[in-house]
């Protein structure tokens, strides 16, 4: 008896820890980690939203930056992408413009075998990026 029921509560907690398998989703932030094979300036903060209208935003490391998009699927891609105008330190701006760039390369999406969120260019490595937390 003490083994069925140990047996029973044991199965119980494991099926308590399965997550469902992370999923692209629109109206939810995700926080960039990675562009390419490089990771981001420490303390920049770089963000992707999708909405349900079409149209993508978010931060750009120091501008905001919008662009419309289209997602079917595994298939993903970014239409041209505008932003605001300020100016901030050169090495930020230099991220920033290849982030704006690397959105325009984007053509599908994955997930990782650690459950990060991948943007795939046709050429090269992807944007990687997690759901945002705050």
């Amino acid at each position: 008896m003490k083994r069925a029921l140990a047996a029973g509560l044991l199965s119980a907690s494991l099926l308590g820890c399965a997550s469902a398998p992370l999923q692209l989703e629109t109206e939810r932030t995700y926080r960039v980690e990675w562009l390419g094979e490089r990771p981001l300036i420490d303390r920049s903060h770089l963000t992707i939203t999708l909405g349900a209208d079409g149209r993508a935003y978010g931060n750009a490391g120091c501008n905001h930056w919008f662009a419309s998009y289209t997602l079917a699927g595994e298939r993903l891609s970014f239409g041209a992408a505008g932003s605001t105008r300020k100016m901030c330190a050169p090495a930020l701006m230099e991220q920033e413009a290849r982030f704006l760039d690397s959105l325009g390369q984007v053509q599908r999406w994955d997930v990782s075998p650690i459950e990060q969120l991948r943007l795939w260019p046709a050429e090269g490595k992807p944007l990687r990026l997690w759901p945002d937390q705050g």
